[in-house]
């Protein structure tokens, strides 16, 4: 006889942690379900940013407990006609605006059931305008983790029909010889996270980065391949190519920033 794994909720916002929100939201899904456990993937999405989210969703999904229930809001469109969607697929629950914020799921996971949110018995009575990952996706979730079926959050709607945005690419106009792309997002220590995927080109060659006015960043396999304070290129552990400084913030000291174009070209020093 097999055993189902208890429920875990994962929590992903551009909230941050100096106000309350997170607090209240977790305050509402204990309230309802008090021993189900939680998961911070990230309250720091950058405000508003959709595209980051749902990279993050697209390289964090294949870590979660099976059958976990995500809870996504990066939320611009909070208040207006847009509409609050949980999908069902062959492994997790996700809830989340019908931004595109679900885009990297629809790509990657099988789904099984998709619904817009609008019973609100399944919501708080009071409901603000402004704060629906507390008053919506908060008791929607804890609810689905005491065992209300999805299809009981709302009306079945077509899943071809929920929003979806581009996803950052890299891509090639020679064959592989040479790697075009942007700049994702900043991480905490200053690295700036590219959408050159790492398995799309050949490690065994010696390749450089170029973004900005920097044209020779080389790529290495550590940060300590570099001497202190000096620029490098390296797979992270996303698998896409991330640009840093040694012991430094690479944002500030190369002046780079998110959305800039990066290309990934192979150094005339290398030979076969």
């Amino acid at each position: 006889m097999s055993i189902e794994l208890p429920y875990v909720i994962v929590m992903m916002t551009d909230f941050g942690l100096n106000d309350p929100y997170v607090g209240q939201m977790k305050g509402v899904i204990l309230s309802l379900a008090p021993s189900i456990q939680i998961i911070d993937l990230t309250h720091a999405i950058s405000p508003q940013n959709i595209a980051q989210g749902a990279f993050f969703l697209a390289k964090s999904v294949p870590f979660f407990p099976e059958r976990s229930i995500v809870i996504s809001v990066v939320d611009p469109g909070v208040g207006s006609s847009r509409q609050a969607i949980a999908l069902e697929t062959d492994k997790h629950t996700f809830l989340a605006p019908d931004n595109g914020l679900l885009t990297a799921v629809f790509q990657i996971e099988k789904i099984t059931h998709c619904v817009t949110i609008t019973e609100e018995r399944y919501m708080l009575p009071a409901r603000s305008s402004t704060f629906h990952g507390r008053d919506v996706f908060s008791p929607a979730a804890a609810h689905l983790a005491s065992g209300i079926p999805l299809r009981e959050l709302g009306k079945t709607i077509d899943p071809a029909d929920c929003i979806k945005i581009p996803m950052p690419e890299c891509h090639t106009c020679d064959n592989g010889q040479s790697w075009d792309g942007s700049i994702i997002y900043t991480d905490h220590f200053g690295n700036l996270v590219t959408s050159l995927d790492s398995k799309q080109f050949d490690a065994r060659k010696q390749w450089v980065v170029q973004a900005g006015n920097h044209d020779r960043i080389p790529v290495v396999i550590t940060y300590s391949d570099v001497p202190v304070q000096q620029p490098l290129a390296c797979t992270g552990s996303s698998g896409m190519i991330e640009i840093a400084v040694r012991n430094g913030n690479a944002s500030h000291t190369l002046g780079l920033k998110k959305g800039q174009p990066v290309k990934l070209t192979i150094s005339s020093r290398y030979t076969p």
